[in-house]
């Protein structure tokens, strides 16, 4: 089936957005990717919403079940008669679930190596105005496109679009992260299958990173980083409202990591100073152990 010009119009114009989006200088205004949450919504159809320019705007929120871990509910619109700006997510829904675009990021001449079973093809027309009952399944706000599991990765945390247009190739990771319980770094960044599957691997100060610099350097790899990545599956949730509330962003002593997968998938995390490390957007921290942690902290000098 050829596609449309509609749909090959919108298909560049999203990949061009998200290339101006990686290239933007990231300021510090962390509000702008958190998710809008609330429990017990079942499906929660109309609910995959991006704040932005709103300090106000209510974030996403886990929840801690004491000696159960930490809960990340279903996600929720925000209130309609609300002042709160909003644009919304990448989504694809996907047996009963909604998916998100993924914190990590695959280039498209990598992207045919990692298609596994076709799932089928999009529909278009969420959008922020949809009813839950347009959330069916294979409902999209992404236009229509073939949705695929991805080799290597269970299909309840990541599957991928991918389409070939004129000999271009689009394609994004979309990964399942709300409606969770987490009890440990492996329910959330344990999915990613890290574990001696790191090819390479790269840091960047929080410098560069909040000021659009790009300037990475190397990250040693053996022991030091295997032993933080082992680490990292055993670490404990902490749920994050709490630690933004004491002003965990308004300290710049961060630094960031690049790991680059033998499948070539990308994978970002951000570790705090206190010994923390978050994954993408869920409202979810991880404490590693310390001796682990500190290890590969101060590896990481100018």
């Amino acid at each position: 089936m050829k596609p449309s010009e509609h749909m090959k119009n919108g298909l560049i114009s999203r990949l061009e957005q998200q290339q101006q989006e990686r290239k933007r200088p990231r300021k510090t205004m962390y509000i702008a990717a958190s998710l809008v949450i609330a429990a017990g919504i079942g499906l929660a159809g109309p609910t995959i919403w991006q704040q932005i320019n709103s300090p106000a705007a209510p974030a996403q929120v886990a929840q801690v079940d004491p000696g159960t871990g930490i809960t990340i509910p279903k996600v929720e619109l925000p209130d309609p008669d609300s002042e709160v700006k909003a644009s919304m997510l990448a989504l694809v829904v996907y047996e009963g679930n909604v998916y998100t675009q993924s914190a990590t990021r695959i280039d498209a001449a990598d992207a045919a190596a990692l298609l596994g079973d076709k799932l089928g093809t999009t529909t278009g027309g969420i959008n922020e105005w949809s009813s839950k009952d347009a959330y069916t399944e294979l409902a999209s706000n992404i236009g229509v496109t073939d949705i695929y599991t991805v080799k290597g990765y269970d299909s309840g945390f990541l599957i991928m679009s991918y389409s070939e247009i004129d000999g271009q190739i689009f394609a994004d990771l979309y990964e399942h992260t709300n409606g969770i319980t987490v009890n440990s770094g492996a329910d959330l960044i344990g999915k990613l299958n890290l574990e001696g599957r790191i090819a390479s691997a790269q840091w960047e100060s929080f410098d560069s990173w909040n000021n659009g610099q790009q300037q990475y350097a190397p990250l040693a790899g053996g022991e030091v980083l295997d032993n933080f990545v082992t680490a990292l599956q055993a670490a404990k949730p902490l749920a994050a409202e709490p630690l933004m509330d004491q002003g965990i962003y308004e300290s710049e002593d961060r630094k960031i990591i690049y790991l680059e997968l033998e499948d070539k998938a990308q994978v970002q995390l951000v570790l705090f100073g206190q010994g923390l490390v978050r994954y993408g957007n869920a409202p979810v921290f991880f404490e590693v152990e310390s001796g682990a942690f500190q290890a590969l902290w101060d590896s990481m000098t100018p």
